[in-house]
């Protein structure tokens, strides 16, 4: 937003540029106006500031929505003070709350429109691959996207179900369904951190998947492990193998792990899952989009691999749907979820 190809300081014009200060997160313009830099992550730094305008970046994906109100409940100097949003349209409650808003301004682009200030291989890689896609039309035509019908999960009920903070949790465990490769047009790793509460629930608690190189997924991995203070790895190893467990121990070599393989259908492994969350026995603690949108869409006769939502099946099936009990396997514990859930 400050420093980024289109930020601020890029777009302002020499005669017109404000100072910046990292240190303070404020910008300082030429005739005394100031702009202050807040994360989304840290709601409670929004109690108190008070401002006459406000920009939000990506609101769609904020993790916690309370950023948004404590925003607002700020937003009260001048005769009329304005907030702007710029985000993907991801159909979360607080996106769809604003497009209802009578107060609410909605102007809509495409990336074809903004051909012009990107590169060419662009367009014939990354956006032929997409086009005429459900992703395609959120991420490259603005659509905002309904629930697809015959989907497993329901917005309705993840958003019934979320949550602000967690409870005392028992056991916790980072899922993981490594992509078959890395680069520009390669498949995600899924990386979910979820935990089992002492009142028996499941609570999602961070979306840490990223598309990268072996070694970058594996330390996001270990990352999430140490940050959950987890008990396990849970890797799915179809593609990978026992390179799975050697690139997350190349890393660090203490972590607790477990190889799952799939030997029956996603449908299998996903359906008793989607069955917990319609008992209302799991909770996200806060939001995330992507997962949920991977969640919302995929019907179980779609050949592909959402790998956040697998991510996602692996962490909850360990926590909730399987007997303790397991087979050694080499140095790694294989589950009993071939027999179970594929």
């Amino acid at each position: 937003m400050i420093e980024g190809e289109s930020g601020i300081l890029r777009v302002s014009p020499n005669s017109f540029r404000p100072h910046y200060e990292p240190s303070k997160r404020r910008l300082t313009w030429p005739n005394g106006a100031l702009a202050t830099a807040f994360s989304a992550d840290e709601p409670d730094r929004l109690r108190g500031p008070q401002h006459d305008g406000a920009w939000a970046e990506e609101l769609a994906v904020w993790r916690y929505p309370e950023a948004w109100d404590m925003l607002m409940f700020g937003l009260r100097l001048g005769q009329e003070p304005r907030a702007v949003v710029t985000t993907t349209p991801k159909p979360v409650k607080l996106i769809r709350d604003l497009l209802q808003g009578k107060a609410t301004t909605v102007t809509r682009g495409t990336t074809y429109e903004n051909r012009a200030n990107l590169a060419r291989s662009f367009f014939e890689q990354i956006v032929a691959q997409y086009e005429g896609t459900r992703l395609g039309r959120q991420e490259l035509l603005a659509e905002l996207l309904e629930d697809v019908p015959g989907a497993l999960w329901k917005r309705e009920a993840i958003e019934r179900l979320r949550v602000v903070k967690r409870p005392q949790l028992v056991r916790v465990v980072v899922g993981v369904d490594p992509a078959a490769s890395s680069g520009a047009v390669s498949a995600e790793t899924g990386i979910l951190a979820a935990g089992l509460g002492a009142d028996g629930h499941g609570y999602v608690l961070d979306d840490l998947s990223l598309r990268g190189s072996p070694g970058a997924w594996a330390a996001a991995v270990v990352t999430g492990y140490y940050k959950f203070t987890a008990d396990r790895v849970i890797a799915e190893v179809n593609n990978g193998g026992d390179m799975v467990e050697s690139t997350v121990r190349t890393v660090d070599p203490t972590v607790s792990y477990k190889a799952v393989h799939a030997s029956r259908g996603k449908q299998t492994r996903a359906e008793p899952v989607a069955a917990l969350y319609e008992q209302g026995k799991v909770h996200h603690v806060g939001v995330f989009a992507d997962l949920e949108e991977q969640m919302c869409s995929w019907v179980p006769s779609d050949a592909k691999s959402p790998d956040r939502m697998d991510a996602l099946v692996w962490a909850l099936t360990e926590l909730m749907l399987l007997k303790p009990e397991v087979a050694w396997a080499g140095s790694s514990r294989v589950t009993k979820a071939d027999e179970i859930f594929g």
